[in-house]
């Protein structure tokens, strides 16, 4: 597997995956700044990741380290796990830097983004694990964006319970992802790597796809999840999901406890990162639209809980998600 990020030195080391499948090339990261920019143009992209790479990230800013969390929340605002991380190291710079201001300061934060680091490893083995047994014998499965070990640094959420149940997929067809073709050029790279049966579709092929094909089931993953089980996911979710539901196809989420938002409500909380149009208009550089034409780009959108057949995550299954099972899997929501 293609690591995304890796701490050396005093170094962060980023997979481009802006350069994928073309070029395996790096960025390395030597400030909190300098990560901060690098997720926002996405270099490093994916929920899980990000929380890893921010993490990392404030260990390279600990010496101003609530300024370093302030840049990194304000990186990419969709994706729970990132600030989920941030708040987690804030905690452990502000008991070990702030009284002490030395640079031994340095251990207990590089141990505690170690340690989230190979927590979310080790969640994306049990979601893949709980998840594979979701899937039947010659399956054919639908899943969009990228949720593999590019968006995760483990083996992976959506793409991780794929991988998990490979001998049992017949088909893995896989949407393009617009305006950044994520679905084309990662997670098509990844099941090509893993030699799993895999066909690139475009968007808007879905739900002829999932009539024509008799698809099993459609397996994403989650940038945030709402305290009752609606899915802020990459946009083209939300329509993947009616499609799934008009053929009475079970539409699986797949992500940690850290992407959960135990702080709203619903889904109508949740802050959907608008990004350039610029996405949008061009490929590789190059206009593809008539001249000042404008284009909207929001990056997610929010699939309604109701949509949703199943979450899985590391403590198991939550089907048909609601306010009331999401609380007796995770305790007492705090909103």
């Amino acid at each position: 597997m293609l690591e995304p990020v890796v701490f050396r030195g005093k170094t962060v080391i980023l997979l481009d995956q802006r350069k994928l499948p073309g070029k395996i090339c790096y960025v390395r990261v030597k400030t909190a700044a300098s990560l901060a920019k690098a997720i926002k143009d996405m270099v490093v992209r994916g929920a899980p990741a990000i929380g890893v790479a921010a993490a990392y990230g404030m260990v390279l800013g600990r010496k101003n380290i609530k300024k370093s969390a302030q840049i990194l929340l304000k990186s990419r605002p969709t994706a729970v796990n990132l600030k989920w991380a941030v708040e987690r190291m804030l905690k452990v710079g502000v008991q070990y830097i702030e009284p002490l201001r030395r640079v031994q300061s340095f251990e207990p934060l590089l141990k505690e983004a170690k340690k989230i680091d190979s927590e979310n490893k080790n969640l994306c083995e049990k979601i893949s694990t709980y998840g594979a047994a979701l899937i039947g014998k010659n399956a054919k499965v639908m899943t969009h964006c990228n949720a593999g070990p590019l968006a995760t640094g483990g083996i992976g959420t959506a793409l991780g319970i794929i991988y998990k149940a490979r001998r049992k997929i017949k088909m893995v067809y896989v949407g393009e992802t617009r305006p950044r073709l994520q679905g084309a050029r990662l997670t098509a790279l990844e099941l090509r790597r893993w030699k799993i049966p895999c066909t690139l579709i475009t968007d808007s092929s879905a739900a002829f796809i999932m009539k024509k094909s008799a698809i099993d089931s459609v397996i994403i993953g989650a940038d945030r999840i709402a305290a009752n089980g609606d899915v802020a996911n990459k946009i083209g979710s939300y329509s993947l999901a009616i499609c799934a539901k008009y053929h009475n196809v079970p539409f699986y989420v797949a992500a940690p406890y850290s992407t959960i938002d135990f702080n709203s409500k619903d889904g109508g909380k949740i802050v959907i990162e608008e990004r350039d149009s610029g996405e949008v208009l061009k490929i590789n550089g190059k206009n593809i639209a008539a001249a000042g034409i404008k284009a909207a780009n929001p990056a997610f959108d929010v699939t309604p809980a109701s949509l949703v057949a199943a979450i899985i995550t590391e403590k198991g299954i939550i089907k048909s998600p609601d306010r009331k099972k999401m609380s007796k899997f995770y305790g007492k929501i705090r909103v």
